[in-house]
């Protein structure tokens, strides 16, 4: 008991200090803080809310109307083998590769609350579902970071069959939970689908301004963190470490960087060419990874729901360390440090993009699929007599 209390002193004291020098900060680096925090803001209008908000709303969409339950029945016999979940989970591991972080596990916590999976299904799904976006791999990685369509192909495809690799691995999560219990009876149709739709509108606007929240937040943290010299003592202490490999403390600044911020730590790979097969393997960790600002979006969804954060960690952690195995043993074999490659030439203006290019193509690719769940919820509508 009384080192309990101990710790809980040198706890509550840790934090008193690292919220004082927080502020000392952000007091002594207004000027920095404000324009980390316009950066912030600025990348949020341009590119978080346009291209993410489709998503959210489509993704809530489709378990409210009961149309991710009724896609989900002919995948059954593919969900079930290979990951040990029922069939309604798939519009979860669809959704989390094309939507982008953090589509995935929002989609996840939607289906878990309204009854399509077991606890233990969604702690399993929330393993491997919540993945990078096609359009911000080719766009800002390949063509952006290394101005090679290819390098961003073979990206997304390492990112996925990481994935998914780590889906199977966690498929015997829980395996002796046999039969779980659903939190609720899930036999229901669904919603029609005008409520339904406002419903997920609002549920998208809310979750688009969280995710905002925190973009904005660790956009300032890693600028105060930068000038305040911790990141960089940091990289050296890295570098000092890892220096029998390689590394040194500029490599140890992009990891640092990536660890705490996904799309910060890619871009700061531009500068790494010289050594392309690590740094696209260094690539390869952070998307898998996706960093704790990620971490702390998905985990804000997460801390409402009940379920355990535990597999998330674990499954990404694993995904990133997967990711930079295949990309490095590929990279061996494979890379070319040539740039002309027309998909580069065609994807490169993804990383120069404004409001209206990112909501375009964000409905464009959504569009689809709404048709689709729309469909899916006039045909349940009928079935019930509605």
């Amino acid at each position: 008991m009384p080192g309990r209390v101990t710790r809980e002193k040198i706890y509550d004291a840790a934090v008193i200090a690292a919220l004082a020098a927080a502020a000392a900060a952000l007091v002594a680096y207004t000027k920095q803080s404000v324009e980390a925090a316009i950066e912030g803001l600025s990348l949020c209008a341009n590119v978080i809310i346009p291209s993410l908000f489709p998503f959210f709303a489509l993704s809530s969409l489709a378990v409210d109307t009961g149309a991710a339950r009724r896609l989900g029945r002919p995948l059954r016999r593919v969900m079930g083998p290979l990951f040990n979940v029922g069939g309604e989970c798939a519009s979860a591991v669809a959704l989390g590769f094309i939507g982008g972080y953090p589509v995935g596990a929002k989609t996840v916590i939607s289906l878990y609350e309204n009854g399509d999976c077991t606890k233990t299904e969604a702690e399993r799904l929330l393993s491997f579902c919540n993945n990078s976006g096609p359009a911000f791999i080719f766009g800002v990685v390949g063509a952006g970071v290394f101005s090679n369509g290819a390098i961003g192909v073979m990206l997304y495809l390492v990112h996925t069959a990481a994935s998914l690799i780590v889906g199977v691995i966690f498929r015997h999560w829980k395996k002796h939970d046999v039969p779980p219990e659903r939190p609720r009876a899930s036999a229901n149709a669904g919603m029609r689908f005008a409520p339904a739709l406002v419903t997920s509108v609002k549920s998208a606007a809310q979750s688009s301004l969280n995710i905002c929240g925190f973009v904005i937040f660790f956009t300032v943290l890693i600028r105060m963190l930068d000038i305040t010299g911790v990141i960089p003592f940091a990289s050296g202490l890295l570098g000092y470490i890892f220096k029998p490999l390689g590394f040194d403390s500029d490599w140890g600044r992009r990891l640092l960087t990536g660890v705490i911020e996904l799309s910060s730590g890619v871009w700061s790979l531009k500068g790494a060419a010289s050594k392309l097969t690590g740094s696209v393997a260094m690539a390869a960790f952070m998307l898998g990874w996706a960093g704790i600002s990620v971490h702390s979006q998905v985990l804000s969804f997460i801390g409402a729901s009940g379920l355990s954060a535990r597999t998330y960690i674990v499954g990404k952690l694993l995904q990133g360390a997967i990711s930079a195995a295949i990309a490095a043993l590929l990279g061996r074999f494979f890379m070319t440090v040539s740039p002309a490659f027309g998909l580069a030439k065609q994807v490169t203006a993804f990383t120069e993009l404004g409001f209206l290019d990112s909501a375009l193509i964000s409905c464009v690719c959504a569009a689809p699929l709404f048709v689709l769940t729309f469909s899916l919820a006039r045909k349940g509508a009928a079935e019930s007599g509605g």
